[in-house]
């Protein structure tokens, strides 16, 4: 639970997930976070549930990317609203608010930058999936120059004076991997904390594996040499 002297944000990009964003943003408020959606262009109910749970909602006019989704929402906070830190979440229901608590304490204890970490028990994850997200964290932790072991994760507390420091640039799902590198050329500590694997057969991801695999590592080696 959130003291009252610290103020998390919950930002949590979302696309057509209407159905399950609800309940999850009620669990979310539970946890006495403050939650900032960014609809990024959907074309069903999500904007109007959003607006029924959340603080603020953002609307974008069409499907942009979860990055840009992402630095709106923390260009809106940074402009217009205090805050000590972020947390950064999925809206398909694969980051669980259970594990909140988890980045909370990590606060507390003066961590400045976490990352979620599944792959201690991948269970359920698709094996393409275990495959692909080990070999880009093995790069990531490489570049990075300290362990990343979950490098794909999206579920980040990130303190205010981190992101006031980021340049990102990326729109779409790459942000991941940019915010870490860049975290680390700015030689800030990137700590890990296990969070639940969680995985919706009937849910489909937006990612795919091996092509955007491969698209990641051409960004990567692209970021790194600049």
């Amino acid at each position: 639970m959130v003291s009252k002297t610290m103020r998390i944000w919950a930002i949590i990009p979302a696309y057509n997930e209407a159905d399950g964003l609800g309940k999850f943003l009620v669990k979310i408020k539970e946890k006495n976070l403050s939650i900032l959606v960014v609809d990024d262009g959907s074309v069903d109910n999500t904007y109007q549930v959003a607006k029924r749970y959340a603080d603020i909602v953002i609307k974008n006019q069409r499907n942009f990317g979860k990055g840009l989704s992402l630095r709106e929402g923390i260009n809106y906070l940074i402009n217009n609203k205090y805050f000590d830190f972020i947390i950064t979440m999925d809206a398909d229901g694969q980051h669980s608010s259970d594990d909140l608590d988890k980045f909370i304490n990590a606060a507390k204890q003066g961590s400045l930058f976490v990352i979620g970490n599944r792959m201690e028990n991948p269970k359920g994850m698709p094996k393409t999936r275990i495959i692909t997200n080990h070999f880009m964290s093995w790069l990531i932790s490489k570049i990075a120059r300290q362990r990343i072991p979950d490098s794909q994760c999206g579920y980040r507390l990130i303190k205010r004076e981190v992101i006031e420091k980021l340049t990102i640039k990326t729109k779409k799902f790459e942000i991941e991997s940019e915010m870490l590198i860049n975290i680390s050329k700015l030689g800030y500590s990137i700590k890990s904390i296990p969070i639940k694997t969680i995985y919706h057969k009937n849910v489909s991801s937006k990612i795919k594996p091996f092509s955007d695999t491969f698209r990641f590592v051409k960004f990567i080696l692209r970021l790194n040499d600049g």
